[in-house]
């Protein structure tokens, strides 16, 4: 803790009730502040659905495309068929503590399909709420690809194709974009992991898949909790 429970030397003890709440005002914002730099959408909720807080990472993912949605202070499934899990899961996080993994979505559907991690958060606090951790959209952020990126002095050319990896893109696709031959693609690939130590493109994924999931500075405006 930052403070400590015995008053100091000209400090009366009554003044520590307020430093605590100031304290505990303090933690709160950054706690706030970190969970707006994390690359995984976090969304804290009661078990009726009510949002509490969503983090900018969730704000931008829960659009037309995922199978969550923002209905005035409510998250909701799109799909009629994911009411009833959703629904179940956040009752048994909030009653029972009972932590799950979602699969929700139909590939059929406009939305596609999305895991999401139910947790709940009701031990040692006076009112039970519930977390839901939406999984990534590409397997690292654009931020931590340029950190990758600056490690190992890759060029810019490189760190476009390490860019194009991570999010699942084909060489072949990836020399189609850039308008160059694959071999060309395949030579930045195989500097790629020479500079990494990479000895296979699976390899490389794996190392930028333990990247710490951070958000790109390069922030979209902030949208509306």
């Amino acid at each position: 803790m930052w403070m400590t429970e015995f008053a100091q030397p000209g400090q009366s003890p009554g003044s520590r009730p307020a430093e605590r709440r100031a304290a505990a005002s303090l933690s709160s914002q950054w706690l706030g502040l970190v969970l707006e730099e994390l690359d995984h959408g976090v969304v804290l909720l009661n078990g009726a659905g009510r949002v509490l807080h969503t983090n900018l990472t969730a704000r931008a993912s829960l659009d037309a495309n995922h199978p969550l949605e923002m209905v005035g202070p409510h998250l909701r499934a799109r799909l009629l068929t994911d009411a009833v899990p959703l629904a179940e899961a956040l009752e048994g996080a909030e009653a029972s503590g009972r932590r799950c993994l979602l699969r929700l979505g139909d590939d059929r559907a406009s939305c596609g399909r999305a895991n999401v991690v139910v947790v709940p958060l009701n031990r040692d606090v006076s009112q039970a709420a519930v977390l839901l951790i939406l999984e990534r959209r590409q397997l690292c952020g654009d931020l931590a690809a340029q950190w990758f990126a600056l490690r190992y002095q890759l060029t810019p050319a490189e760190t476009e194709v390490l860019k194009a990896l991570s999010n699942g893109v084909k060489p072949t696709e990836v020399a189609q974009r850039q308008g160059v031959a694959i071999s060309t693609v395949r030579s930045q690939i195989q500097s790629i992991r020479a500079k990494s130590g990479a000895d296979s493109i699976g390899e490389l994924m794996r190392q930028l898949a333990l990247l710490p999931p951070l958000v790109s500075s390069l922030r979209p405006p902030k949208l509306v909790n």
